[in-house]
């Protein structure tokens, strides 16, 4: 072989390893990276219900339920995290934040506040209620606070036999509230597990930065319109009102939503969005301050958007954009057009937005999901003739 065709080989496998390792850009705007966070193993079967947030410091901060053995609801599990300070390119070694065996751990629903401080809410056993929080992002963590006694203030109000955070993230107010969705179910069936039906949606909030917590105002109990109203998440919009976006197996198959001044009371009547299919699963919405292209700021929300498949499972995970604090939702761009479930985003700077999402991979099937982060940038979902 020459010297001539050895150098033009050489040039090529260089070019080709360049490509490997960077990301793909069309127009202006970066294609959306991928990596793998949480993977099944040897003892997760399954990797579910993410939660996501990024501190002042840029830490990225991914929760999940590690599910062993199998990936029921009511599996042994594992409130599992990861950080990575790198934008998602690396990620720690897993850190086990608490444990359940022969009852579930987990709806995590993490919120960071104005100190950078993140307070983590989660359940055990579907009946207890538990509090820690990080000062450090996410390093260290308190020891656990049972603060179930929030949610039987509720009781009188709603038999409950099931309660939940979130899950995905709350937020911190411009008032210095710290807020978060919760669902209840009085539930219909008690043996051998609770049913999670009916339920209704509400929220608990702090105004002392996480040193006691109350319960807000039922939002949406369950009607003949929206029915067993449940995972729910909270945005505020551009006026400081809170929007809660809630998920609902109504025959309508659309996304719910309600607003509140305060975020704990004077709910408006839970209506549909027309334009936002739910296949009946948990969806992610976040408010996007950098990217105000009609004076608000736009509000991103991830579903898997099933309308056009065959039996509308849980695929085909898309967002959909609002530039009018949710009155209308416009722009549409597919992230996955494969198996997805739950999601979380959180929001971050020059446009940047991540996404961490139940998939499958490794050829697992069904619920033995992947937790996969999918970065994207607000340029790219302006790049879509896809309007509803």
């Amino acid at each position: 072989m020459t010297n001539k065709k050895i150098f033009t080989l050489l040039m090529a496998a260089g070019i080709a390893l360049f490509a490997c390792n960077v990301t793909r850009h069309t127009g202006n705007a970066a294609v959306p990276a991928s990596r793998v966070v949480f993977e099944p193993d040897s003892k997760y079967a399954s990797m579910r219900i993410p939660a996501l947030v990024l501190t002042p410091r840029q830490t990225l901060l991914a929760f999940c339920e590690g599910r062993i053995g199998n990936a029921s609801d009511w599996a042994d599990m594992n409130l599992i995290l990861r950080r990575s300070t790198d934008g998602g390119k690396t990620w720690s070694n897993i850190t086990v934040l608490d444990t359940s065996r022969q009852s579930p751990c987990g709806n995590p629903t993490p919120i960071v506040d104005d100190r950078g401080v993140v307070h983590l809410l989660y359940q055990k056993d579907y009946k207890d209620a538990w509090y820690i929080r990080s000062e450090d992002d996410g390093k260290s963590w308190s020891a656990p606070v049972n603060i179930t006694q929030v949610y039987d203030q509720f009781k009188p109000e709603y038999n409950w036999k099931v309660l939940a955070p979130g899950p995905g993230h709350g937020i911190q107010l411009h008032s210095g509230r710290l807020l978060a969705a919760v669902w209840l179910a009085d539930s219909r069936k008690l043996t051998p597990r609770r049913s999670h039906a009916p339920s209704c949606v509400a929220t608990i909030y702090s105004d002392d930065h996480g040193a006691t917590w109350h319960r807000g105002a039922i939002v949406a109990d369950s009607t003949a319109l929206i029915p067993n109203p449940n995972e729910s998440q909270p945005v505020a919009l551009s006026d400081q009102r809170v929007l809660l976006s809630i998920r609902n197996p109504s025959a309508a198959r659309r996304r719910a939503f309600s607003e509140s001044a305060d975020g704990i009371s004077g709910w408006s009547p839970a209506h549909h969005a027309p334009e936002l299919f739910d296949p009946t699963c948990m969806a992610s919405i976040v408010s996007v301050k950098a990217w105000q292209p009609e004076g608000k700021p736009a509000l991103v929300f991830v579903n898997p958007d099933s309308r056009d498949i065959e039996k509308t499972p849980r695929a085909n995970l898309s967002a959909s954009v609002s530039l009018d604090d949710g009155k209308t939702w416009k722009l549409h761009r597919v992230l996955d057009s494969g198996p997805s479930g739950y999601s979380d985003m959180a929001a971050g700077k020059n446009g940047i937005i991540y996404c961490l999402y139940e998939t499958n991979t490794q050829n697992n099937k069904g619920f033995n999901y992947s937790l996969v982060l999918k970065t994207f940038t607000t340029q790219w979902l302006q790049q879509t003739n896809n309007q509803k």
